[in-house]
């Protein structure tokens, strides 16, 4: 709610028209509150750019580099990889063998090898990979007990830009990203923003990506007639003398605009796949994150200007945090997905004509030690770790920097993970000087680093 209204002095409307999106929200809110909140916060001047929205695909648990992008075969007995190095479809870059289809599209995208931040925990290994900013060890509490974590970087679009078309700036699916110890890790809302620029989280472990989301119809008893009773109702609302006209106003109207979604669902039917060809469905995985990531396509076609999809199977057992059997876990459950779904999402938006307004960025909280550890897994490690970008007027078939013999240390050109933030931020047409005024009215940089400009 904007500082300036409190909400003792909003009007209190029938219950019938306070539409809920259940388990879809943070705190509970409602429809008509998200509808409010769709302008922006503020109005920045941006520089001309060509990405006018991001898919964000995070890998919960932190992918290995030497098994991904940075693969190091010459390395000793205990620091190698059991996988290969292909070529791929741009001269000079190898990729790993268990990434196939992203080896054929490798002239889509660019790799950076030598990003880097401070801590190794996974908690604010993720904040440093959701916010670009890194936390102070201190700072590495429970999720649930912190205040003052920075907002993410879909919370920061937001805020600057607002929704569109009926929809948020910011999505984040098929669910929060943490662990058994925490299942929210910090990063991942809008922190000192406030709440009303949350991105919209699911948070139901229930829902799959291939229906429209829970709870956005009207319930069983609330047929088209009364549906349109009420809308009806509602536009006679300000004519009734209530007190504070212009909140009232203000307060209908986005009333109004949850009916409407209520009764079109237009705008909502970008998280619906049922209506794509199985075709589709095969290229993407016909799994929770294949589906999540076609999902993601649809949502940059409708409007939303970033778009979070996390790899989480189960928390700490089945993702990226390969403390043990790393090679088997890779080989058989995560790297296989991950190459269908990305190497599919990048096809699609080159088909569409729409890769070069896309940025599809892929990251981790960090990536894993050279030394294989005595339970055949990598623990983690913050010195060094691949990403990759593409799209959004990113430069494609770059390398940037490089590491020692066992990936271990970066040697040249090393970026910190805000130089990899302030990148996709220039994307937007954002500067990295672009200031965002907190909840207390206190200003911060949207990031500390300045862009990669070889990627542009």
């Amino acid at each position: 709610m904007p500082p300036h209204i409190s909400r003792k002095a909003l009007p209190n409307p029938s219950p019938r028209f306070a539409i809920k999106a259940g388990v879809l929200w943070r705190a509970g809110l409602t429809l008509p509150d998200f509808l409010s909140w769709q302008a922006p916060a503020a109005a920045v001047e941006q520089t001309a750019s060509k990405a006018k929205a991001v898919s964000l695909l995070y890998m919960t648990g932190g992918p290995a580099q030497q098994e991904t992008f940075d693969m190091k075969p010459a390395a000793t007995s205990g620091y190698r990889a059991e996988f290969r190095p292909i070529a791929t479809s741009f001269p000079g870059i190898q990729v790993c063998e268990l990434l196939p289809f992203l080896a054929r599209t490798a002239h889509r995208y660019s790799i950076i090898r030598s990003v880097w931040h401070e801590p190794n925990g996974q908690g604010i290994g993720a904040h440093s990979n959701l916010t670009g900013i890194d936390l102070e060890r201190k700072q590495n509490v429970d999720a649930k007990t912190a205040r003052r974590f920075s907002p993410c970087f879909g919370s920061v679009v937001q805020y600057l830009d607002g929704g569109r078309n009926g929809l948020p700036a910011s999505v984040q699916l098929p669910n929060r990203i943490g662990d058994q110890n925490a299942f929210s890790w910090p990063g991942q809302t809008a922190s000192h923003l406030g709440s009303r620029h949350n991105p919209l989280t699911l948070i139901d472990e229930s829902w799959q990506p291939q229906a429209t989301l829970p709870n956005f119809s009207p319930p069983d008893d609330v047929t088209p007639q009364r549906l349109a009773q009420r809308t009806g109702l509602l536009q006679e609302q300000p004519s009734l003398g209530l007190k504070n006209q212009a909140a009232t106003r203000d307060l209908s109207r986005f009333q109004l605009q949850a009916i409407d979604i209520l009764n079109s669902r237009a705008a909502w039917k970008a998280f619906d796949i049922k209506q794509e060809r199985p075709q589709m469905l095969a290229c993407y995985g016909d799994n929770r994150f294949g589906r999540s990531v076609l999902v993601a396509r649809r949502l940059v076609e409708a409007g939303v200007r970033v778009v979070t999809v996390t790899w989480m199977r189960n928390h700490s057992t089945e993702n990226f945090d390969t403390h043990r059997n790393h090679f088997r876990l890779m080989k058989e459950l995560l790297l296989p997905p991950v190459d269908f779904a990305f190497s599919a999402l990048l096809e699609d938006l080159d088909d569409r004509g729409i890769l070069d307004s896309t940025l599809v960025a892929w990251t981790g909280e960090f990536g894993r030690t050279p030394k294989i550890n005595g339970n055949a897994g990598r623990d983690h490690s913050a010195s060094v770790y691949s990403t990759v970008l593409a799209g959004g007027g990113i430069r494609d078939g770059r390398v940037i920097g490089s590491t020692d013999k066992i990936a271990g240390e970066p040697v040249s050109d090393a970026h910190h993970v805000s130089d990899f933030f302030a990148t996709m931020y220039q994307a937007l047409g954002y500067r990295s000087d672009v200031h965002i005024i907190d909840v207390t009215n206190q200003p911060h940089f949207i990031v500390q680093d300045q862009p990669i400009q070889q990627l542009f």
